[in-house]
């Protein structure tokens, strides 16, 4: 996992987001392919009004979700599992098994990267509208946890 500043450059996991307690229920889990992330990205806006977010938190917790939730189905392996917790914070979890990528050389950005034919700008983004953001990535899949400070924390 790649966690930590450098001095000058926009860090796109600015602390780790919390992980999830065994004994903690999570307000949503569910696997998910292409054809559902439309509906859980409303699912998961539905779980954030709840919690409290006014609408642009929220909006940028769901855009976050999304984004994440998209690299896996494009690029680990066609889906996922995403789970969303609520401690203090709202917690979105999502991971994949897919091939994984090296974080380090993907997520190090003193700008915004540069477009390209498989993408590039979802995981800059997603950073740049959430509270915290940790990437685990290897062989076996990637992991990405994204949180939202809620009201009155």
């Amino acid at each position: 996992m790649v966690q930590g500043p450098t001095p000058g450059v926009p860090d796109p996991t600015r602390g780790a987001a919390p992980r999830v307690a065994e004994d903690q229920r999570c307000l949503l889990e569910t696997r998910f392919a292409e054809g559902e992330v439309t509906g859980l990205r409303r699912q998961v806006g539905e779980h954030a009004a709840a919690a409290g977010l006014d609408a642009g938190p929220a909006d940028d917790f769901v855009l976050a979700v999304n984004e994440a939730m998209s690299n896996a189905v494009r690029h680990g392996g066609g889906g996922g599992v995403m789970r969303v917790w609520r401690n203090g914070e709202l917690i979105a979890e999502i991971s994949d098994e897919g091939p994984g990528f090296d974080v380090e050389a993907r997520t190090s950005w003193a700008v915004p990267p540069r477009p390209s034919p498989t993408g590039g700008l979802g995981l800059w983004l997603a950073s740049q509208v959430c509270d915290t953001m940790s990437i685990e990535s290897g062989p076996d899949g990637t992991v990405v946890r994204v949180s939202a400070r809620l009201p009155g924390r």
